[in-house]
């Protein structure tokens, strides 16, 4: 304990697996919309914290930490996914536990997932976001990479859907209109990542 205390307020090539997921369709997008994206993902100023507080950050890390033990239980990778999720999902104005839900639903924390549709990592994106949006060196299985570009699609769609959560997560996977994959990322966000601060505390 005291370990992991110390290393939250601190600042084997895999084969892939496979995922049981959806996947992004392309869109055409307008040049402006294109063009914001782009900025978004191409942004590789050096990580900071998201935190409000040292405090803050270790309570909901170690919350966070437990609950994810079983999936990764090597700690220091634990720390290192859930610090970069908590930033990319606060950089694009997303609820980092919602982002946990869609993790655990698209691959299950299995970061060199690769789908049917060839979706890859995480969050599964879809390779044509690198072409379309992206640079060619860009790795979809590189953790921070995945997770900014899953972030900046969730949040692009939705800016379509004007904060409808359900159609933006149904485009996410492919699956518009149809209340399966909303209802599962739903489910393990509220019934597995739900994070109550001043619940956390007492």
């Amino acid at each position: 304990m005291r370990r992991l205390k110390a290393l939250l307020l601190s600042g084997c090539l895999c084969l892939p697996l496979a995922a049981q997921a959806g996947a992004q369709k392309y869109e055409p997008l307008s040049a402006s919309v294109q063009a914001a994206l782009s900025k978004s993902v191409a942004d590789q100023k050096p990580p900071q914290s998201s935190f409000k507080d040292p405090i803050a950050a270790a309570n909901w890390l170690t919350e966070m930490s437990h609950r994810l033990e079983k999936r990764i239980p090597n700690q220091e990778s634990r720390l290192e996914l859930l610090r970069s999720v908590h930033y990319e999902a606060t950089r694009a104005g997303l609820d980092p536990q919602l982002v946990l839900g869609l993790i655990q639903v698209e691959s299950g924390f299995k970061k060199y997932a690769v789908s049917s549709a060839g979706a890859r990592g995480l969050m599964q994106v879809m390779p044509f976001w690198v072409k379309l949006i992206g640079d060619p060196s860009h790795n979809l299985f590189n953790l921070r990479t995945n997770l900014r570009y899953g972030c900046t699609i969730l949040r692009h769609y939705l800016d379509i859907e004007r904060g409808d959560l359900y159609r933006a997560l149904g485009r996410y996977n492919g699956s518009l209109g149809q209340p399966e994959y909303p209802n599962l990322v739903k489910g393990a966000w509220h019934g597995r990542w739900l994070y109550n601060e001043q619940v956390a505390l007492h």
